[in-house]
């Protein structure tokens, strides 16, 4: 499940840190964050579809490692983002 182009670029001015950011971990913990839910939403509907659901573990993985960095990094980013994502608790 890509993202489309238009929706990247919103999620990359909304979770940059500077001007010319678009890689941060911030970023790509939030596109990370859509891509896992358009695939947990694909999922529940073609529940045999065990690629994807590998696919989808695997980002959950990725995801899991960039939150622990920036957790790692500075902890008040690490809660505001997860808080403007609505992951975790």
């Amino acid at each position: 499940m890509a993202l489309k182009q238009q929706r990247k670029h919103e999620l990359i001015a909304e979770y940059q840190t500077h001007e010319t950011d678009t890689g941060s971990a911030d970023v790509q913990v939030a596109m990370l964050t859509e891509r896992i839910s358009k695939l947990s939403a694909h999922l529940k509907s073609n529940k045999q579809d065990y690629s994807s659901q590998r696919g989808l573990l695997k980002m959950i993985g990725q995801r899991k490692r960039l939150l622990a960095y920036i957790q790692k990094q500075d902890q008040t980013r690490y809660k505001a983002l997860i808080t403007r994502l609505g992951i975790r608790g």
